[in-house]
């Protein structure tokens, strides 16, 4: 089992030891499910207020004795769509803010309103947390989930991991989550609290309403432009330190207002990404080139899935005719390269 050690806290990133998004999407319906499956108002109001425990770990990542000293009335900034944890500092005033997409804080936000949280109260007037996981491991057992990747500390674990893959950047992760001492040594890419903050809005929103079909994603910030008379190069480095090279057009570059230091994110469709043997002697054009291990290979009538680990966090994936006789002889574990032209690299500015 591969363990990674992220400020002194042991995530292990290893298939089955987590729930992905998709697990984490049925949990949370079985949530929903929950709370409409009584008709006593009592009932009712008792089950969205574990739905709103559930959504803020899930969305957050905060730790359960967090979400339970939540006062909504003070901690929640509904405007400005995130929720403040920890203690307020007597002369900044300062918490951890969480960014949350309006979607999800919408409906905490109706949530509140419908249980009728009194104003009184210093927090949130949940049950104790014994009571909480009890119905974690409820919602577990429906789903058909192993209980213990449901506890609201493993839902936060989860949460960390979804961030990581999705290409947020390790230090703002760390941020989100609270860690006291982040490390930035781990990281390649050093990003600042004005930085962290942006990122961390920009992927709330992103979470809930955007979509798209390319299935190689990398997040970093641009080290160098080299421009030419029509077209420019743009090089981009990601939190793990991968180099990543797009050219696109001079009036791209002036409409995106990009430069170095923005940030920025690169897709690449999976059927533009070759693979390549990694003991055979070869000379490429391609610009980026990657040398990782494949972790899975999904064959099928038409086209052949191959998806390479090249570091922790981040896996290339290839779509190549089925009738390759080369991928005949690979296996999970082969080491290969990975290879992209940088024209088929997209640039986008969230």
């Amino acid at each position: 089992m591969e363990v990674k050690n992220i400020n002194q806290r042991i995530i292990s990133a290893e298939e089955g030891n987590y729930l992905d998004s998709g697990d984490l999407y049925t949990l949370e319906q079985s949530f929903r499910a929950y709370v409409k499956n009584s008709k006593r108002k009592d009932v009712i109001i008792s089950r969205k207020k574990i739905l709103m425990v559930f959504l803020v770990i899930r969305y957050t990542g905060a730790k359960l004795s967090e979400v339970l000293s939540l006062n909504p009335f003070n901690d929640i900034d509904w405007e400005k769509s995130f929720i403040g944890f920890g203690a307020k500092n007597e002369e900044s005033g300062s918490q951890r803010k969480v960014q949350v997409s309006k979607a999800v804080l919408d409906e905490i936000k109706e949530i509140v309103n419908q249980v009728e949280f009194e104003k009184k109260y210093e927090n949130l007037s949940f049950p104790d947390p014994g009571f909480v996981r009890k119905k974690f491991y409820e919602r577990a057992k429906d789903c058909g989930f192993n209980k213990n990747l449901c506890g609201p500390e493993a839902i936060r674990k989860s949460r960390a991991i979804e961030l990581l893959k999705s290409g947020i950047p390790l230090p703002a992760v760390q941020s989100i989550l609270g860690h006291s001492n982040p490390g930035l040594t781990s990281s390649f890419v050093s990003y600042s609290k004005e930085e962290i903050e942006v990122i961390a809005k920009k992927f709330a929103e992103k979470e809930s309403w955007r979509k798209t079909s390319a299935r190689n994603s990398f997040f970093g910030k641009i080290t160098n432009i080299l421009k030419g008379s029509i077209q420019s190069k743009v090089e981009l480095l990601t939190d793990e330190g991968h180099k990543i090279e797009s050219v696109i057009t001079n009036q791209s570059l002036e409409r995106m207002g990009l430069s170095k230091g923005s940030l920025v994110s690169a897709e690449v469709k999976a059927p533009m990404v070759l693979v390549v043997c990694k003991t055979g002697d070869f000379q490429t054009s391609a610009d980026n080139k990657f040398m990782g291990k494949i972790k899975k290979i999904s064959k099928g009538v038409v086209s052949c899935e191959v998806v390479v680990s090249i570091s922790d966090y981040t896996e290339i994936c290839s779509i190549v005719s089925a009738g390759e006789e080369f991928f005949s002889e690979l296996k999970k574990g082969d080491e290969v390269f990975v290879l992209f032209n940088c024209f088929s690299v997209v640039l986008h500015l969230d």
